[in-house]
């Protein structure tokens, strides 16, 4: 199952590093500047995590559970572990020999 990108999770990200970086290249005598990409930043770290939660949460397996408690029970073995493929390589035929 391939993952699904969430557009907004992943433009929040970028948001966050257009911040850090912006935040390194501040002139030290700015503190104006700097206070507030300090405070921007926060605000958006702060939804970033907002949606790593929501987009972990989306992502889980739905079991078809209807109550909570169901829902909350593991997955079994058999679902949660694949088994290792078996590769089996094909056998040269054998060459005639002259005789």
């Amino acid at each position: 199952m391939a993952k699904t990108i969430d557009l907004e999770l992943t433009r929040a990200e970028v948001e966050v590093i257009e911040l850090e970086a912006r935040l390194r290249v501040v002139p030290m005598n700015d503190t104006q500047l700097s206070d507030a990409l300090k405070a921007a930043l926060a605000a958006k770290k702060e939804r970033l995590a907002k949606l790593r939660t929501q987009h972990a949460a989306a992502s889980r397996p739905n079991r078809g559970a209807l109550d909570g408690d169901a829902a909350k029970k593991p997955l079994p073995l058999h679902a949660t572990r694949r088994a290792p493929l078996k590769r089996s390589v094909p056998q040269r035929p054998k060459a005639k020999s002259a005789k």
